[in-house]
């Protein structure tokens, strides 16, 4: 009897450690969905003609729904005309609507699902739920800043946004 115990004690233990110490696959797999997510894009066309005038945000930062409102838009485009050829801006289409954050199943969290009900579709990824948990600790001050501007300006603190993305232990906040 005391061996059975003592196995038990040995084999809780063990699944006790195992489970603070290794990360759990879903742990993995929302890490991995995170990463892409945030990844810089990879579509040459969408960076030379979207990255020509702002960064290339990601296509995981927004719901594909969002992404088709902003390319329908194009000649009212935060106030400036970016109309692209027809080809073009299919293309571009295509592939932030296959990238966007619901085609990759990252899950809407922090109230983005909110989001999308109240305003059909955000067009801002600053104004989504995600971004604002995500930099709830940014000042106004700090925003209106001369190096960064606005809140839309991503790569004034995230220096490597265009070639590595977002990782959040890269980030420098200019003075």
């Amino acid at each position: 009897m005391k061996d059975v115990t003592k196995g038990v004690l040995v084999v809780g233990v063990v699944l006790a450690a195992s489970a603070v110490l290794l990360p759990w696959p879903d742990a993995r797999a929302d890490s991995d969905r995170r990463a892409s997510h945030l990844a810089a894009p990879t579509h040459a066309v969408f960076e030379a003609e979207c990255g020509a005038c702002h960064l290339a945000y990601p296509p995981g930062l927004l719901p594909a729904v969002s992404w088709t409102r902003i390319m329908a838009g194009l000649e009212q485009h935060f106030g400036e005309n970016a109309v692209l050829a027809p080809a073009v801006a299919a293309d571009i289409r295509a592939y932030l609507v296959a990238h966007a954050a619901d085609a990759q199943g990252m899950a809407w969290r922090w109230g983005e699902a909110a989001d999308r009900a109240a305003s059909g579709a955000p067009l801002r990824i600053t104004e989504t739920a995600w971004f604002k948990h995500e930099h709830d600790e940014i000042a106004e001050t700090v925003w209106r800043r001369p190096a960064i501007g606005s809140p839309a300006n991503c790569g004034a603190c995230h220096r490597d946004a265009v070639t590595r993305g977002f990782d959040e232990h890269r980030i420098r906040i200019p003075d």
